[in-house]
C-alpha cells in the first residue's frame, strides 16, 4: 500500500533476502550438483525458506510487487520448486495459479488445467541458473496459444549467462555464484562428495 506521501514503500535490498535465507538455513555451503548439471559450492534450498508460511507470503509478495505492472490473467509455474512461489504470487496478484509437472522426464500440464488462446501468463520459479524449466513452461504456454508477459524468480543465479526468455525477466536477488562443469572441478570440490538437493 502507498504510504502517507502516496509513494510505494521501497522493496527490500538483496541483503534483507539473503539474511532470510541464512536465518532459515536455506543458503547451503558444500558441493552440489544443480538441476542444470553444473556443480557449485553454494545452493539455495528455497523449500527451507518457504516452509515458513509467513516468510513465504512476505518474499513472494515482494516478487508479486515487481510483477504487478505486467498484464496477466494467470500465473504458471514449473513443479516442484515453483509451486509455492506461484501460489503465493497468484494470491498476491489476485490471479489463478496453475503448474506444469514432469511426465516421462518432460514438463506437461496435467490435472485438467486448461489454457485459452491469448490468455496472458506470468511464469514464476524459485531459482534460475540456466532457465531450462522456465523455458519449458513458456513453451507449454506458447504451444496452446497463450502469451507470456513476464518471468519472475526469487533467485537469479545465472550470472553473465542470463537466459533470454523473450520477455521481461524479474528477480528479487541476482547472485553471481561460481559454477563448474563436471569434468572441470576445482580441487576442493573434486575431493568432496557431491549431493543433488533439488527437484527430481
Amino acid at each position: 500500500m502507498p504510504d502517507k506521501t502516496g509513494n510505494m514503500p521501497a522493496l527490500p535490498m538483496s541483503e534483507d533476502l539473503l539474511a532470510l535465507f541464512r536465518k532459515t538455513g536455506a543458503l547451503l555451503d558444500g558441493h552440489f550438483v544443480l538441476r542444470s548439471g553444473l556443480h557449485s559450492r553454494e545452493y539455495f534450498q528455497c523449500a527451507l525458506l518457504l516452509q515458513h508460511t509467513d516468510v513465504a507470503a512476505k518474499v513472494c509478495g515482494w516478487l508479486a510487487d515487481k510483477l504487478r505492472d505486467f498484464d496477466c490473467d494467470t500465473v504458471i509455474s514449473p513443479a516442484l520448486g515453483g509451486i509455492i512461489v506461484g501460489q503465493e504470487v497468484g494470491r498476491s496478484l489476485g490471479k489463478r495459479h496453475i503448474f506444469a509437472e514432469k511426465e516421462k522426464g518432460k514438463l506437461v500440464l496435467r490435472r485438467g488445467f486448461q489454457l485459452s488462446p491469448n490468455e496472458k501468463f506470468i511464469v514464476v520459479e524459485d531459482v534460475v541458473t540456466r532457465g531450462g524449466r522456465v523455458q519449458e513452461t513458456i513453451d507449454i504456454v506458447h504451444a496452446q496459444g497463450g502469451i507470456v508477459s513476464a518471468v519472475g524468480v526469487i533467485v537469479d543465479r545465472s550470472g553473465a549467462a542470463k537466459p533470454d526468455f523473450s520477455c521481461p525477466f524479474m528477480s528479487l536477488i541476482e547472485m553471481n555464484v561460481e559454477t563448474f562443469l563436471a569434468d572441470n572441478l576445482p580441487p576442493d570440490l573434486a575431493t568432496t562428495p557431491a549431493v543433488k538437493p533439488g527437484s527430481k
